[in-house]
Parts: structure tokens; C-alpha cells; sequence
């Protein structure tokens, strides 16, 4: 029964946030306002690129009116100069304006493209400014990971992460790990996956995140090589939360479910000094 007490206290340590109301309506109609601008953008673009396509066939008709009627010069003697020439030259002009058209277009299309490019950019900018600068952080490290070289095997992905975590870079790491458990949810190393994730949010006091994802190892991946770290830091968040016997009870489910491991020696060690510490204090004989 305790032991499944434990596992709602870790299931229910699911991160969430507070976000006010008037905030939240305010980053709503502001994020409708710049989508609407982008939709127009990207319509425009649409038409430009349609009238373009449109154009594009009746430049090559009149390309290929004056390739022939270039090759039908040295044999039309039977017409008069005046006639070829005049045809000739129209035949110039309406290519010379489609070809004026073509320019406008293309050019309208740079435009529209660096505008919704440049819009967009702004857009995601003021989205990661009103979540605040932790989003700001999120998003950077999301990019910076993107950046980096994949190893195609698991092993070596996790590795890649570990070596992130271990270097300071947690927000990476944790990047790389939600990418893990995401590509490979059913093997034996996503237990470590998630360890290391708790991990990356306890090296920065987010406890509650890192308890969920403690908690996941412990309940879905117990035979995974760091479970029993995983009971010893859930009892450190636990301890951080003020949540006193929540933290112990971890120590002792860690013992319990695992008395072999160095963890195990740990949870002795803390087990033995909190009951030191609870109990009372001896009495002082009378003289």
C-alpha cells in the first residue's frame, strides 16, 4: 500500500505553470493579429506565384514564334520587307513586355518571401518574449541541438546526451533526450532516458519536473541501471519540497526494492540519521 502511496505522490508531481488570465488573452489576440498578417502574406505570394506560372507558357509561345519566324526569314523573299519586318518587331515587343511582366513577378515574390520570412521570425520572437526568458532559453537550446550531428545508434545517441549533461549543457541534453524517448519508446534504454532527464531539471531545482520523470523510471522501467538513483533523488526532491515523508518513505522503498545497491548504502546512511534526529532527546538524572 505504501509503495503505491508513493507512486501517486510521483505521478502526481506532473509539472505545471501559472499563467495569468489577462496575460494569457493578451499573448492570444496578439498571436490571431500576426497569424492573420502572415496568412495575407502567404495568399499574396500564392498569387504572384500563380500569375507567374500563367505567364511563364505564353513567354515560351512567343519564344518559339521568333526562333521560327527567325528560321523562316531566308525564305519568305516572296514578302515584302516592310511586311517581316513589322511582324518581327511586334513579335519583339510582346516577348520584350511578357518578359517586363516576369521581372515584376519575380520580384514580387522576393519581396513577399523576405516580408514573411522576416514576419514570421518576429513572430516566434515575440511568442518566446511574452512566455519569458526561460522559452527564450528552451527555444535556443531546441536550435543548437538541431545543429548537432545524430548518431544513428541509440546507444550512441544516449551517449550524446549524457556527454551534454555532464558538459553543463542541460537544456541540450534535455533536448536530445525528449528526442530519444521519442524515437525509441519501447527499449530497454528509455528507463535511462528519463533518468536523465530528471536529471537535467534537478541540476537546476525544477524538482517537481524531475519527479515525474524519477517517477517514470521507478514505475515503468524498475529494472533499469539507475532506479535506485532514481528513489535516492526523488527522496533529495522530496526533501527539497518540504515534503518530509515523502522523502523518507523514498529512502526506504529504495532499500527495500533494491538492498544491494550503492544507492541502497545512501538511503541507509540518511535513514539512520533521521531516526537519530527523531529521537528524543535523554533525560537528565536528578542529583
Amino acid at each position: 500500500m505504501r509503495r503505491l502511496v508513493f507512486f501517486a505522490l510521483l505521478t502526481a508531481a506532473v509539472p505545471g505553470c501559472f499563467y495569468p488570465a489577462d496575460r494569457g488573452r493578451a499573448l492570444e489576440a496578439k498571436v490571431d493579429r500576426l497569424g492573420s498578417d502572415n496568412a495575407k502574406m502567404a495568399t499574396e505570394l500564392k498569387e504572384a506565384r500563380d500569375q507567374l506560372a500563367a505567364t511563364q507558357p505564353k513567354i515560351d509561345e512567343k519564344i518559339a514564334q521568333v526562333t521560327q519566324a527567325l528560321q523562316s526569314l531566308d525564305t519568305a523573299a516572296r514578302r515584302k520587307d516592310a511586311d517581316i519586318g513589322v511582324q518581327f518587331q511586334k513579335t519583339v515587343e510582346d516577348l520584350a513586355q511578357l518578359r517586363g511582366q516576369v521581372e515584376t513577378y519575380l520580384y514580387k515574390i522576393a519581396e513577399l518571401e523576405a516580408a514573411l520570412g522576416k514576419s514570421t521570425e518576429e513572430t516566434n520572437q515575440r511568442l518566446l518574449a511574452l512566455q519569458g526568458t526561460e522559452a527564450v532559453k528552451e527555444a535556443e537550446a531546441k536550435k543548437k541541438a538541431e545543429e548537432l550531428q545524430r548518431p544513428t545508434d541509440k546507444k550512441e545517441f544516449l551517449t550524446l546526451a549524457q556527454e551534454k549533461a555532464k558538459a553543463g549543457d542541460a537544456l541540450v541534453a534535455r533536448q536530445l533526450y525528449t528526442e530519444f524517448v521519442k524515437k525509441w519508446p519501447k527499449d530497454a534504454l528509455v528507463g535511462e532516458a528519463h533518468f536523465g532527464l530528471g536529471e537535467t531539471y534537478f541540476t537546476e531545482s525544477k524538482c517537481r519536473e524531475a519527479l515525474f520523470e524519477y517517477g517514470k523510471v521507478v514505475q515503468d522501467h524498475a529494472k533499469t541501471a539507475s532506479a535506485p538513483d532514481a528513489y535516492l533523488r526523488s527522496s533529495d526532491c522530496f526533501q527539497k519540497l518540504k515534503m518530509k515523508e515523502e522523502s523518507k518513505l523514498a529512502l526506504e522503498e529504495l532499500v527495500k526494492s533494491y538492498p544491494k545497491s550503492d544507492a541502497a548504502k545512501t538511503a541507509k546512511t540518511k535513514l539512520a540519521e533521521l531516526d537519530k534526529k527523531a529521537a528524543p532527546a535523554p533525560k537528565k538524572g536528578k542529583k
